[in-house]
């Protein structure tokens, strides 16, 4: 009987149909080869290499000295890394607070008003600009001795403001800056969720008397739940990765007011040459990010949409 079914099996085609999955299956594997390769390149042996420097005292100018736990002690003591993790999160809090509202009210009004590419092309001019050029801009146009805004606020007789030398002003004006430069792209992304909400439930609500506020907050807000998680998700990490700027701009100054948790490793890495260390503080980093973003996702349930 077995026999018999192999045998139907084979002229009616399973044998090739087997073989063509297989082939198949080959040619897949040959495809994704270049992007595994770069990922264990670029990624994966990066972070294995990092994790096992968090256990060592490492300085460059030695063979990495294996110290178990205590790198992990020494960051969970540690005022100043404690002090850039503040500092961080004033910083994100601002930043995407502003940048969310504001890109949702760009794309609230390209949706329901004009839909011009130019305009969405221009939205999106300055998330191109490198972010050290961003930076630099910046800095010459806030310079307190030397910008462009100082000297129309001093002729008008008004005393110069440091904007990115006052300790109180330094992280609001980072937070304008990046800001500026990042809420046209966030914009774009929700632009292209309210696409795809259907126009009949505009219609609908519109002729059953809905305003535009209430269009936007009874129809546009949850069908795009799925796009606000993503967008919270993405600038969440991508704030507490905040660098280049302060680089720029303050150095972490004026006394540490800027010191953001990425520039205190870098500081701690390639300043004082303490990489084991600095690879912890990176670690431990990770770790904290992983749990407000797990939890954002979970309550925002951005796997579900309400268009299903």
């Amino acid at each position: 009987m077995t026999v018999l079914l192999r045998r139907a099996t084979h002229r009616m085609g399973g044998a090739p149909a087997v073989r063509r999955r297989r082939d198949d299956r080959r040619v897949a594997w040959l495809f994704i080869a270049p992007v595994l390769i770069g990922f264990a390149v670029f990624y994966l042996y990066p972070t294995v290499r990092g994790v096992w420097w968090s256990f060592t005292d490492y300085s460059l100018l030695g063979d990495p000295a294996f110290v178990g736990l205590e790198n992990y002690s020494a960051v969970l003591q540690d005022k100043e890394f404690w002090n850039s993790m503040g500092v961080t999160l004033s910083y994100v809090l601002v930043n995407v607070t502003t940048q969310t509202v504001l890109a949702l009210l760009l794309a609230a009004l390209m949706h329901r008003l004009t839909r011009s590419v130019m305009l969405r092309t221009t939205l999106l001019l300055p998330w191109l600009v490198p972010n050290v050029t961003v930076g630099l801009v910046w800095l010459w146009l806030l310079d307190t001795n030397l910008g462009f805004v100082n000297h129309l606020i001093t002729a008008m007789g008004l005393p110069a403001i440091g904007f990115f030398t006052n300790p109180a002003l330094g992280i609001p004006t980072i937070s304008i800056v990046n800001t500026w430069a990042f809420t046209g792209y966030t914009a774009l992304l929700f632009y292209a969720g309210m696409l795809q909400i259907p126009a009949d439930l505009y219609e609908s609500a519109s002729l059953d008397g809905a305003g535009e506020w209430r269009l936007f907050t009874r129809i546009t807000l949850p069908l795009l739940r799925p796009v606000m998680a993503l967008v919270l998700v993405v600038s969440l990490i991508g704030s507490f990765q905040i660098f280049d700027t302060v680089a720029i701009t303050t150095k972490g100054g004026p006394v540490n007011a800027t010191r953001v948790i990425y520039y205190y490793i870098y500081q701690q890495a390639f300043t004082f040459f303490h990489m084991g260390y600095a690879a912890t503080m990176a670690i431990v980093l990770v770790i904290i990010l992983g749990v407000p973003t797990a939890v954002q996702l979970r309550l925002l349930r951005a796997s579900e949409s309400q268009l299903a």
